[in-house]
């Protein structure tokens, strides 16, 4: 159990955040109501005063309003209270204090400061009891109920305050986390390819200088734009050819492909490099095992507005097999659609007739 010495004090504010609080606190909703259950109170006193109520009514305004300056002070000063005093208590005593000594302020208003008229006149008497009276009965409840509506929605706004923190630090994992997936997948993909371009060296392939000079003009398009969080599924499809004619240097009489994506859908967002690692996942695990080689298509389509699209790369190469289902860079790409479009983005694979691999990617934009 902690003492109360064990808990921090807060700083002190200065004169001038004291004044602030207490300006900041006199609304124009906290002086009606104040002004307002001053004129009621009038109204309940007028039928046992012989005072009119006109100048019944002024008193107790003034004692509502100087109440509620009480209660605004008491707030804010003395800025550092003891420990053993709580400051919703000082605001309820200040106010129970300031009744009494307003309606004598008033009282000596109307004598003229003249104190023995007042002490010696009871009715004078009897109308201070019960102004002051119904004032240190009302006043006190009405602060308490003002502190408890003051202290609920100071909870409010922390406990929004916090769950804004949250959200927020959620988010910043979200992005930590997509950088790193990103990051796993952007040397995956360069490795590759470079290996590629190593194997034709190697075998003194005439496709060799080609093949590296597409690599180099790739390279120099692609680098800017893998970390684009603003990329759009044109941006992608610019890459993707780009790779497959890459690839289709490589191996010329093994690889033909095609890009059909409507115009309407290429401005949609769409995470960098997801596209082409399925398109990477085909040429390595459909099309280079496959003595024939194959076509892959690129496409996508959506049925209607507010429906789901569907973006897809189809294979004729030797189909589906364990390592092009459970390899890295899909893994990886399946977290990223779900952070990226939310939990009902998803990625299908499945068999493409009469043979080959076909992945489609669907989300809500």
């Amino acid at each position: 159990m902690l003492t109360l010495s064990s808990s921090p004090r807060p700083p002190l504010p200065s004169h001038a955040q004291a004044w602030q609080g207490f300006i900041a606190y006199l609304t124009p909703t906290r002086l009606g109501l104040s002004l307002g259950l001053s004129a009621l109170a009038a109204l309940l006193l007028s039928p046992i005063f012989v005072t009119p109520l006109p100048e019944l009514l002024g008193r107790t305004l003034v004692i509502g309003l100087l109440a509620l300056l009480a209660f605004s002070a008491a707030g804010q000063w003395p800025r550092r209270l003891p420990r053993w005093l709580a400051r919703w208590l000082l605001q309820v005593v200040v106010v129970g204090l300031t009744v009494p000594l307003a309606t004598v302020l008033v009282y000596l208003v109307v004598v003229g400061g003249d104190i023995g008229s007042l002490l010696e006149n009871p009715r004078r008497i009897s109308g201070f009891i019960l102004i002051a009276g119904s004032g240190l009965v009302v006043g006190p409840l009405l602060a308490m109920g003002a502190l408890y509506r003051h202290r609920d929605a100071e909870a409010r706004s922390q406990a929004l305050a916090f769950e804004l923190e949250r959200s927020e630090l959620e988010r910043q994992a979200l992005d930590a986390r997509l950088h790193l997936l990103q990051a796993q997948i952007e040397p995956h993909f360069l490795f590759n390819t470079l290996a590629n371009v190593r194997a034709l060296v190697e075998t003194g392939s005439p496709q060799a200088a080609p093949v590296l000079r597409s690599l180099i003009a790739y390279l120099r398009a692609a680098m800017p734009r893998l970390h684009n969080e603003a990329a759009t599924l044109e941006d992608e499809l610019i890459l993707v050819r780009s790779y497959l004619e890459l690839m289709h240097l490589r191996m010329p009489d093994r690889l033909s492909f095609s890009v059909d994506v409507p115009d309407d859908l290429r401005l949609l967002r769409f995470p960098p490099m997801a596209l082409l690692t399925l398109v990477e996942n085909a040429i390595r695990h459909g099309i280079d095992p496959s003595e024939e080689g194959g076509v892959i298509e690129v496409s996508a389509a959506s049925s209607a507005a507010g429906s789901p699209v569907r973006v897809s790369v189809s294979d004729t190469g030797v189909g589906l097999t364990q390592s092009s289902s459970a390899g890295t860079g899909l893994r990886n790409l399946r977290e990223r659609l779900k952070m990226f479009y939310g939990a009902s983005a998803r990625l299908d694979l499945t068999e493409n007739s009469p043979h080959g691999l076909r992945a489609e990617l669907q989300f809500l934009p």
